[in-house]
């Protein structure tokens, strides 16, 4: 990790360090509000009883969720991926999208619109994993706080629940989030089979958790702060519109 950062630091001076963040963003809008979205829409018509959606329940709407994100975030994913590599390839190699509208379009017409979907399925995947083991687990957290300990529904409890959230997260996504990245950022088509035995062949076992460090300084502060602003979004939202909060729990 840190011999990539002194990579792109001397090569591509600090703004090297935000490469993709247009395609970062565009991610966040495409594949985010959707999981999310539907997850919060799937709970509030499933939430029939005093406790709420059970834990099963939560990670199949949840799973359901990611599902329906990793498919709607997969070009801007392809991009993200795509753009934060190239500080890291030699100049010949690099693709130099200038942002992500532009990336869009060049992958369309030099590839074809079927690469914008390239990795969709280990992406999805990734996405139903992330989501259920994000928003299904911060919910169980957070309702085993509530109803387990003498924390009540606030600031402590949801970042508790989230910083949690985003431990279980990184861990369970993290060989999926390598098979993604080397599948996004080939220059080659390759099997995904094909993929996993050379990986296997060259770094053993291991290669399911590698990055997992950089990868929960990312997605941990991530968690946390995105559950933090959604719940204070949610009572902002409950008390504007007048709606009681039934279930303190969820």
């Amino acid at each position: 990790m840190v011999g990539t950062f002194a990579h792109v630091l001397k090569h591509n001076g600090f703004l090297g360090l935000y490469s993709g963040l247009s395609a970062s963003l565009l991610r966040q809008i495409t594949y985010s509000t959707t999981r999310f979205g539907v997850y919060e829409e799937l709970k509030s018509r499933l939430s029939k009883s005093k406790d709420g959606p059970s834990f099963p329940v939560l990670i199949a709407m949840a799973s359901a969720s990611g599902f329906l994100g990793g498919i709607a975030g997969n070009p801007a994913d392809v991009l993200n991926v795509r753009m934060q590599h190239d500080a890291a390839l030699p100049v010949q190699d690099r693709r130099n999208y200038k942002n992500a509208i532009d990336g869009l379009i060049r992958m369309t017409r030099e590839e074809g619109w079927k690469s914008l979907f390239r990795g969709v399925w280990p992406n999805s995947m990734r996405a139903v994993l992330m989501t259920a083991s994000q928003l299904a687990s911060y919910d169980g957290f957070k309702r085993v706080l509530i109803q387990n300990t003498p924390l009540e529904d606030n600031l402590t409890t949801h970042f508790s629940a989230s910083f949690l959230a985003g431990f279980v997260a990184t861990t369970v996504c993290s060989p999926v989030d390598v098979i993604k990245t080397r599948i996004m950022s080939s220059h080659e088509s390759k099997s995904l089979a094909k993929l996993l035995i050379d990986v296997y062949k060259v770094e053993g076992v291991g290669w399911m958790f590698r990055g997992w460090v950089p990868s929960f300084i990312r997605l941990g502060p991530h968690t946390i702060a995105t559950f933090l602003f959604l719940e204070q979004h949610k009572k902002i939202y409950r008390k504007l519109k007048g709606i009681d909060e039934v279930d303190r729990a969820l």
